[in-house]
């Protein structure tokens, strides 16, 4: 059965992952993003608790 022999398969695994990890990531990290957030002043309104009547 030639899906047991591990030598073909091992070498296209090692290939993938070289893909993977050395020429896919600079690809992805070059992207830019047109909405960047820009740091605004946030505002926390004062919760009220609630009254609960049965308790």
């Amino acid at each position: 059965m030639p899906q047991l022999n591990p030598a073909p398969w091992f070498t296209i695994l090692l290939f993938a992952w070289l893909i993977f990890l050395i020429a896919i990531p600079p690809k992805v990290l070059a992207h830019t993003y047109p909405n960047n957030a820009l740091s605004q002043e946030v505002s926390y309104s004062k919760t009220e608790s609630w009254n609960w009547s049965w308790h």
